[in-house]
């Protein structure tokens, strides 16, 4: 099995489990209207100031989802460091776009929770979809077009 397989495998079994904690969140969690950062004017400071207080102190499957996605886009770019080590051309594709789909999911988690619009999670939703088509079409590519030596 080679390593470019494992990875897309992994991903998608990661991704998975993030849509289940996000499922949980949807379904058991409620976000408080106030907390550090919740409408803040500056998205990017606002959203820190709210990923911050999640995974410190908010809600515990809340704070699970929101760091399993951050720890998801490292695993993410470290795929696209691979892909674009060993595999072919449309693999690299599928893994940036992947890796951007994650991110993009990420921004707007960041966003539903400073600002608390659905439209933001349902954004986030569409991307996990997109992230996970991805990384089932670098599994399929890396069966059917394996590669023994990394590319030069």
């Amino acid at each position: 099995m080679s390593r470019q397989l494992v990875i897309n495998l992994s991903a998608c079994a990661l991704l998975l489990v993030q849509y289940l904690l996000g499922m949980t969140v949807n379904v058991y969690v409620t976000l408080p209207g106030r907390h550090p950062g919740a409408g803040a004017a500056n998205y990017l400071s606002g959203s820190a100031t709210s990923l911050a207080w999640l995974i410190g102190s908010g809600p515990a499957w809340a704070a699970a989802h929101a760091a399993f996605g951050m720890a998801l886009a490292a695993a993410a770019l470290a795929a696209v460091a691979l892909a674009w080590r060993t595999g072919s051309t449309t693999g690299r594709v599928t893994a940036v776009v992947g890796a951007l789909a994650i991110i993009g999911a990420g921004f707007n988690g960041a966003s539903f929770v400073t600002y608390g619009h659905a439209f933001s999670s349902l954004i986030m939703a569409g991307l996990w979809a997109l992230a996970l088509a991805c990384y089932l079409s670098g599994a399929i590519l890396a069966v059917r077009h394996p590669r023994t030596r990394p590319a030069q």
